[in-house]
Order: C-alpha cells, then structure tokens, then sequence
C-alpha cells in the first residue's frame, strides 16, 4: 500500500495527469476510426516519446491503451463498425440499440463498463498479480486448445437464426484465418501464388471489411426502398430500469476478464465473447437479445477492459506479451532498457506502481471525459446514410491501408467486404467468422503443439483436468438442446395453454 501510495503521488503530479489526459483523449480519438485501434496508436506514438522520462511516456500509453479501447466500442455501438477486435462483441447488441434510439444508453453502458471492469481489474493487480502470473505459467497448450474450442462452439451455438447458419459462418472465418505459411512447415495455404496472401490476412482488414463494408453495401442496397428517416438520439442517462439490468453483468465482466488476459496467448477476444453467451444464458430477457438488450454491452465491455489489466500482469510479471498493445509497451520498456519480468517490481518499482496508479487516473478520466460526450458521439446517427456511409467506407480505406501501407489490403478489403454483403443477404451471423479469423491460427497452433507433445495421439488433446473438464462443458452445450426435449415440462407451462382452451 505504501508504493502504491507513493505511485499515486507520481502519478498526480501535474505533468503526468495532463499526460494521461492527452492519452486518454488521443486514445479514443484514435479508436474511434475503424481498423486504428490502440496498438497502431501507440506504435505511431512511440517515437514521439524518445524525449521522455520512462514514467511520463508509460503514463501515456496506459491512457492510450484504455481511450483506444473504449474508442473502438463506439463506432461498434454506433456504426456497426468495431475500431478494434476487442470491440467486435459491442457492435452485437450496441448498434441494435443504436438503430432503435438508444444509442446514448450503450455508450453510457460502455464508458461505465470500462471504468467498472478497468478499476477491478487494477485492484486485482495490485492484489493478485504474483499469484496469478505464477499459476498462468502452468497451463499448456491442451488447456489453451480446449478453451478456444468453447469459444468457437459457445459463439456459434447462441447466434443466428440456425446453429447450422452459425457454424458455416465459422468455417468461413478459419478459411480466411488459414490463408498465408503455415508457422510450423514454411508452406503456403491458400496464397494462390500471391507473395500479397503469404504473411496472411490482417485481422484488422477482415473485421473492417466485414462489419464496416458489409453494413455499407447492405444499406446501399436497401437505401432507395427506405426513405431516410435519422435515428433519435435518446435520453444521455440510464434509467433505473437499465441500472437493474446493467449492474451484474459490470460486477462479473471483470470475473471471466481478468483470468484471461493474464492467461499467455489470451487476450480480449475470448473472455468477451465468453461474457456475452453468459449474459445471454442468465439475462431475462433472452427475446431482446439480437434486438439491442443492454447486458450485451454491459458484460462484454466490462470484461474487455478487466482484460487489459490482466494483460499488463503477464506483461509486467513475466515479460511476456499477450496482445499487440502489450507487444508495442514491451518494446517501449526495452527502449528505455527496462527489462519486465519477475525482478521488475523490485528493480523499477516507482515506475511500475506509478503506472498502476495511473491505470485508476485514467479511467477515471475516461469515464468523466466520455459519459458527458455520449450524446454528442449518438448524434452521429442523425447524419443522412449516404454521407454517413460514405465517411465509414473512407475511414475503413485508410485503417485498412494503414495496416501494412499496402494498396492490396484495400482491394482484399472490398472483396471480402462483398463476402460480409452475402452473409447477411443469407442470414449467416457476421461474428463466428471474426471469431474464426482471430482465433482459428491461434488454435491450430495449440492443437499441433498438443499432438506434438504427445507424439500424434489423440490424448494428447485432453491430458490435463483443465481441458477434461472445459471439454465435458463444450459438450453440454451442444447437446443440451436435444435432452432439452426429453426432460419433462413444468406444470405451469401447461397452465395457460389450459386456460386458452377453455375460453
């Protein structure tokens, strides 16, 4: 408690709060534009703080790091267009509230979940970030594997008007993700020839091209038979009535959150997709879901932001990186010739409990920053579609273009951007294929290290009580709707259908 306290003395000097205000503004400012997220913010930043004291530039990409992410959420909530991937999970159930006049209500949703998931997430690593780095060693690439597995099941089985719908939206997303050398062999996988496809498809392309290009076209299509009517902003508060419905899913983001990004090779992707089938299992009010219920945006944001925290306990404990914005902060510590890992806190532990302190500065400022400006961000929507479309698309050209300065990625940006137009001409769910991209890599390289390790076997898969016991979850979800049938009805379902009779 004592470097914690002389951390916040660090911290709330003038300089570094006028610091972490400028990353928190620059963050969201950057997040906002569809396919710059807070990892290529910091990259483009990083140069900028040569000049700096160690404290100051930290202080400014934690404020960076949290601004980028909350950044990205809006445009998922209010154009349908995730900034970054962590937001993808925001633009499910946000923009549906957006299109319905409750745009302001989702971003207040969003900023509150941030600062809710962020703050427990901070407190935890001050608490639990030796116990947790610790145990995050021990889990292999069975576990790892079995975990990604749920994640592709529990998506694909929750979304969409039919499972079958969601699972070819899925193999669409591994197909992409498999494009590119296969990490292990060298060998190309579905290149065609072209040195373009060899180092793969960006995620970031992918994401861009199927939310932000998709929705363009689709709206395009359907833009003569519509007259424009803007959508109303909406009250800029939360009533009592979302309070209730908004305060759990907040408190238990950062539960599924916190563990996940501490976990090597997690990240957010995972625990937000996790913590929307969960909102989804327990809410009330299953009917709204797919229809803008705001547990949807409550849980997954909270859960995001709890992820970033336990992403900076591998990070600062370990040394090792779990996202990309981890990865660019990693690089920024060997810049200054700071090396994390178990003897940082002992080494640098005014840099680091003043960082930590600042993580609870800056979401702070987040939340008084963003809350006043939710309705301002809402009254994007009162722009007429064709302009509004047309500033999306030529924001998702330059995010896209941005990510390897490659005129190629534009035109696979489109490409796939009519891939997004025909899934949703055929009612194929948009998300388990972003899930797929992101995670089907990942997960093919756990399940061949799995088998490596176990010379080819099978069992190889579930050695470990972590995968047995995530496998029998996986398959309780896939079968559960077929014991559903056989199990018998309450009685007070037959109730009613009684009463309708008699009358």
């Amino acid at each position: 408690m004592e470097q914690l306290l002389d951390g916040f003395a660090t911290a709330l000097t003038p300089t570094h709060l006028l610091l972490a205000a400028i990353g928190v503004l620059l963050g969201t400012a950057i997040g906002v534009l569809p396919g710059i997220g807070p990892a290529m913010a910091v990259a483009l930043l990083l140069p900028v703080t040569y000049g700096m004291e160690p404290t100051g530039a930290f202080i400014m990409f934690a404020g960076i790091y949290y601004g980028g992410m909350f950044g990205g959420s809006t445009t998922s909530i209010l154009l349908n267009t995730p900034g970054e991937s962590a937001a993808v999970v925001a633009a499910f159930e946000g923009n549906p509230m957006a299109r319905r006049g409750r745009g302001a209500q989702a971003l207040a949703a969003a900023a509150i979940g941030h600062f809710t998931g962020g703050i427990i997430g901070t407190i935890l690593i001050v608490l639990l970030a030796p116990f947790v780095a610790k145990h995050a060693v021990d889990i292999g690439a069975p576990d790892l594997f079995a975990v990604m597995v749920l994640a592709f099941i529990a998506v694909t089985s929750v979304l969409g008007a039919s499972r079958i719908r969601g699972f070819a939206s899925l193999l669409i997303g591994l197909t992409l993700g498999l494009v590119g050398l296969d990490e292990m062999t060298g060998q190309q996988r579905l290149t065609f020839g072209s040195l373009h496809l060899a180092d793969g498809i960006d995620i970031v392309v992918v994401a861009v091209a199927l939310f932000a290009v998709g929705e363009a076209l689709w709206v395009a299509a359907h833009l003569r038979r519509k007259p424009f009517e803007p959508i109303p902003v909406g009250r800029p508060w939360l009533s009592k009535a979302d309070l209730k419905r908004t305060w759990k899913p907040w408190l238990r983001g950062p539960l599924i959150g916190f563990p996940f990004g501490a976990i090597p090779a997690g990240g957010a992707e995972i625990p937000t997709f996790l913590s929307y089938v969960t909102e989804k299992r327990l809410s009330k009010h299953k009917d709204e879901f797919g229809k803008g219920a705001i547990e949807g945006v409550a849980g997954p944001e909270s859960t995001a932001s709890a992820s970033a925290a336990g992403t900076l306990v591998t990070m600062l404990t370990l040394g090792l990186p779990t996202t990309a914005v981890a990865a660019v902060m990693l690089a920024a510590f060997q810049q200054y010739g700071i090396q994390p890992g178990p003897l940082l806190f002992q080494r640098e532990s005014g840099l680091v409990w003043a960082l930590i302190a600042s993580l609870f500065i800056g979401l702070t400022l987040l939340l008084v920053l963003n809350l006043p400006l939710a309705p301002l961000w809402a009254k994007l929507l009162r722009i007429p579609r064709p302009y509004l479309y047309a500033g999306i698309l030529f924001f998702a050209s330059v995010g896209a273009y941005a990510v390897n300065a490659d005129i190629f990625d534009l035109l696979l940006m489109f490409v796939i951007g009519l891939l997004g137009f025909g899934m949703r001409r055929y009612g194929l769910p948009v998300l388990p294929a972003i899930i797929g991209v992101i995670l089907g890599p990942a997960a093919e390289q756990q399940m061949r290290r799995s088998l490596q390790l176990s010379d080819g076997s099978l069992t190889g898969l579930v050695n470990s009580p972590m995968a047995i016991i995530v496998y029998v979850v996986i398959v309780l979800i896939l079968f559960f709707p077929l014991l559903k049938r056989f199990l018998p009805k309450p009685p007070a379902a037959a109730e009613p259908e009684r009463e309708k009779v008699d009358a």
